[in-house]
């Protein structure tokens, strides 16, 4: 049985060459190339056809992948993942704190793309591990996950163009004085830190929405909406406006009633890469995480 990725999909007018209707459903050129020279093939009604054939209205395309070559430094561990849903195209995980997203030097074994490399094995799925849409450890929540390079490309345009959209709930210290703000400042690396972010003039621009759902004691819960995708982009935004996030000590918020940054991924919304249908999906916030509002 060939285990290759592939795709359909029904030609609607005639005219068309197979490389433009190719690009129309969203293969790109990098992708193309891969399939005419790496093991891939292109069928028009069953038939091999090279980019140049002449398509006809209602004639059926298939799209043939090459294999994914699975890096030998990605180790299949199985552990249980909280799949929330899954079909041939993603998979969307619940990721539990203290869980890194990739293996690194510090956490090489018990990582998402760990487990996830694990599940496709078991499931006889011929493909390497593609985040979308990564956490750093110690956050929970919703994270996107595609079953093929070529789903990832789509994904990756639709972050590109805000189609894919993530929001966010986090406990920070103090209370938000104003009940909503969009915050617009660029981040980057900080000098001192490899790891270590920072709101900087010659950052990446960054741009963040908060607003104020709950006051505690001492404490607010907020939700976060990201209109970018930048490393550490939440934590160093709200500690720039002086509010750290419950736990998250790296950018100066305390430990004392959290040992993690209070911060869980709720909602996640896209159109589906080969449907367009509209998805999305919501996470609860873990019970834990509020705890700091009434301390």
């Amino acid at each position: 049985m060939d285990k290759r990725y592939q795709l359909q999909f029904i030609v609607k007018e005639d005219g068309q060459l197979l490389r433009d209707a190719l690009a129309d459903f969203g293969i790109s050129k990098r992708t193309l190339t891969a399939v005419k020279f790496d093991g891939g093939a292109l069928y028009v009604n069953g038939e091999e056809r090279n980019v140049r054939h002449p398509l006809q209205g209602g004639d059926v395309v298939t799209i043939i992948f090459p294999p994914e070559e699975v890096s030998e430094g990605l180790i299949a561990e199985y552990g249980e993942l909280a799949i929330v849903y899954e079909d041939e195209a993603l998979l969307i995980i619940d990721k539990p704190a203290y869980i890194s997203t990739i293996p690194s030097r510090e956490h090489p074994s018990g990582s998402v793309a760990n487990y996830v490399r694990g599940y496709f094995q078991r499931q006889g799925i011929a493909s390497t591990v593609h985040i979308v849409t990564r956490l750093d450890r110690d956050t929970s929540g919703l994270m996107v996950i595609a079953k093929h390079r070529h789903i990832h490309h789509l994904m990756s345009e639709q972050q590109k163009s805000a189609q894919l959209q993530r929001e966010y709930e986090a406990v920070v210290e103090g209370h938000v004085k104003i009940e909503k703000q969009s915050i617009k400042a660029p981040i980057g690396r900080k000098d001192s830190s490899i790891i270590e972010r920072e709101v900087c003039a010659d950052g990446q621009a960054a741009h963040t929405d908060v607003t104020v759902l709950k006051q505690g004691n001492k404490n607010s819960l907020v939700r976060l909406k990201l209109h970018t995708g930048r490393t550490h982009q939440i934590r160093v935004h709200m500690a720039h406006i002086g509010h750290p996030l419950v736990g998250d000590d790296l950018y100066g918020g305390s430990q004392q009633s959290l040992d993690r940054q209070a911060l869980h991924c709720v909602f996640v919304q896209f159109p589906h890469p080969l449907t367009g249908e509209v998805m999305i999906f919501e996470s609860q916030l873990p019970e834990n995480l509020t705890q700091p509002l009434n301390n």
